[in-house]
């Protein structure tokens, strides 16, 4: 229950619906039992026989049956049987149409509660998953986060917030249909109530395992979705590979997996009603039996419409103890999948802005990292690395894959944060500043182009949202697309796909560049920006980084000779360690690691030529 009463914290303020809730449902519920009881006096006005006698006013303000025979028989004298049968009928229709009136006005409310929850909780879900760390989400399948926002929060909102509903109304209900009982008949009602510990036990048996079950549903569930996930994004690869039917049979295996747990989730779910429908019939015919053999051996005061208005009234009661039964085997999936949600929101993100951080106003002088070691668990990256990157300076990182070339660019952001060492700008600890105002000062272009389902305007404005048309277009140029954009069907208006799939790699790119230039930050990181472009393209794409590097600090990754040559100095990493630095010639003097890495690109390139 702990699990539940939270998801319901996000209903706050729950009483600007729970009051107006309880005031409809309450109405509603009083004139819904007064609909079952109201035919005693309409049997009576029915089959009431000439020269019957009136019975006195009740004395007792709870016999609610005496009540209603009394003034339909005082309209009986009044009016006639058949006036009588007209108020009686006219005072059912009033009575049902308030009945009815007040529950559509407690579903309004009700509805309008789950709405306004399943936003909290769909809002911190996705606000909490966009304050994580970058290194928290090379842990997690894609997939099952995308699950747990999208299916976990809809299970939860059908689930969990639709039993408030019966949380609130059906015990109410059940209530006052066992509190009519009472008033007409304590004998038959206390016969009646032994069937009701049966059933509860009964359903109880029939749930009993069903949170688990749906919690091992939700599960596959992610996993199907990664795997679509997967499928959809690689779809070039699984083509060219002739991998489609694999693909298939691994998403086939997970759904069918999926498909089973869930036959045997509803047909616990199912059972419960027909059960506890078949021992409210019974419970009918035994109070039937029961209380009609009472009746014909004159040993109750109940006269035939009484009873008959009482049986009425009990077939009622099990349809309120039914509802309140099954929502017990649907809220188990609701909890199952809330304690998934749960369990994505109590995550908390291991980069923080630290208590009292300041905001780093300019950056005017160097990026120094200083003794820096990192590690991934069981594998250490980066051992004591040492750089000074001077304003306005270009560093080139280069090495062999692994060096740790990445790991290394991606703390300067604070994306991951190094076990030991510091790195600062113009002095300040970057663990020190917040991050809104560190990452202001810097703009990324990495080796894959991340665009998104949107118009070429509004992703070149990405990080700058205000940015004028003027100034669109500007940047635009300088990344050496606007020739092309303006050959786009609606210019930079045009939607360029999920992905930007409807571009190419190079326009992909330079779109990045041109995002990052509308940034104007004076701290640049290029992560092998070049390296999937082909010829034509890089020379595009190397004009708009260079333009992109001019009075900029820069720190590159390349493999590729042409970006690195003119850097002003050159890092290289091995092993997680720097191996060499210095600038081009210097390095090609010292005949180490990099002469080697610029002879075999040489050869490979003349070898190319000469194909």
């Amino acid at each position: 229950m702990k699990t539940y009463f939270r998801l319901l914290s996000f209903a706050k303020p729950i009483e600007k619906f729970a009051i107006p809730y309880l005031i409809f449902t309450i109405l509603g519920v009083i004139f819904n039992t007064l609909n079952l009881a109201l035919l005693a006096p309409l049997l009576n006005t029915l089959f009431n026989t000439e020269g019957a006698e009136v019975a006195p006013r009740p004395e007792n303000w709870t016999n609610v049956i005496g009540y209603f025979n009394y003034y339909a028989q005082q309209a009986n004298l009044e009016f006639g049987a058949l006036g009588a049968l007209k108020v009686v009928c006219a005072t059912i229709v009033v009575s049902v149409l308030l009945a009815n009136v007040f529950r559509y006005l407690s579903q309004r409310v009700m509805e309008n509660l789950r709405i306004h929850t399943l936003l909290n909780l769909r809002r911190t879900v996705f606000d909490n998953v966009m304050n994580m760390h970058v290194g928290f989400f090379s842990n997690q399948r894609k997939g099952d986060i995308i699950s747990k926002i999208a299916s976990d929060v809809q299970v939860v909102q059908y689930s969990v917030t639709g039993t408030l509903q019966v949380v609130f109304k059906e015990p109410l209900q059940l209530l006052a249909y066992i509190v009519m009982l009472f008033i007409i008949s304590v004998e038959l009602t206390i016969f009646s109530m032994l069937i009701i510990p049966i059933s509860g036990f009964a359903i109880a048996r029939i749930v009993k395992r069903l949170k688990a079950q749906a919690s091992e549903a939700q599960h596959m569930l992610g996993v199907m979705i990664s795997y679509l996930d997967e499928a959809l994004s690689g779809i070039k690869i699984i083509k060219a590979f002739n991998a489609t039917d694999s693909i298939k049979n691994k998403f086939h295996t997970e759904n069918e997996k999926y498909s089973e747990l869930n036959k045997k989730m509803v047909k616990r779910q199912q059972l419960g009603s027909p059960v506890s429908e078949f021992l409210g019939v019974t419970m009918v015919a035994l109070i039937v039996l029961y209380g009609g053999s009472l009746i014909i051996d004159n040993q109750s005061q109940l006269n035939p419409s009484e009873f008959i208005a009482y049986i009425a009234i009990f077939s009622q009661v099990m349809r309120p103890a039914k509802a309140i039964t099954e929502s017990f085997s649907t809220v188990h999936s609701g909890i199952a999948a809330g304690e998934r949600v749960l369990q994505l929101i109590d995550e908390k993100p291991e980069i923080n802005d630290a208590p009292g951080a300041k905001v780093l106003p300019h950056f005017e002088k160097e990026i120094r990292l200083s003794s820096v070691y990192f590690s991934y668990p069981g594998r250490e990256v980066l051992k004591n690395i040492n750089i000074i990157i001077p304003k306005g300076k270009t560093v080139a990182l280069v090495g062999p894959s692994g060096g740790g070339k990445s790991t290394l660019m991606d703390l300067i952001p604070r994306f991951i944060e190094p076990q030991e060492g510091t790195i600062t700008l113009d002095g300040h600890d970057i663990t020190q500043v917040t991050m809104d105002s560190l990452r202001k000062h810097i703009g990324v272009v990495n080796q894959e182009s991340i665009l998104f389902n949107d118009t070429i305007r509004n992703n070149i404005a990405f990080g700058n949202p205000d940015a004028s048309m003027e100034e669109i277009v500007a940047a635009a140029k300088i990344a050496n697309a606007h020739d092309f954009i303006l050959q786009t069907e609606k210019g930079y208006d045009t939607n360029i796909g999920d992905r930007g799939m409807k571009l190419s790699g190079g326009q992909k790119q330079r779109l990045c560049i041109a995002r990052a230039v509308l940034k104007n930050p004076p701290i640049m990181l290029l992560d092998e920006a070049t390296s999937a472009l082909d010829t034509e393209s890089e020379k595009l794409v190397q004009d708009a980084l260079n333009k992109l590097m001019q009075n900029r600090t820069s720190l590159v990754i390349a493999h590729r000779l042409s970006t690195i040559q003119n850097a002003d100095m050159i890092i290289v990493l091995e092993d997680g360690k720097i191996i060499e630095q210095g600038t081009h010639q210097d390095l090609l003097l010292n005949e180490g690691i990099y002469r080697k890495l610029v002879e075999m690109q040489q050869f490979t390139s003349e070898e190319n030529e000469q194909f």
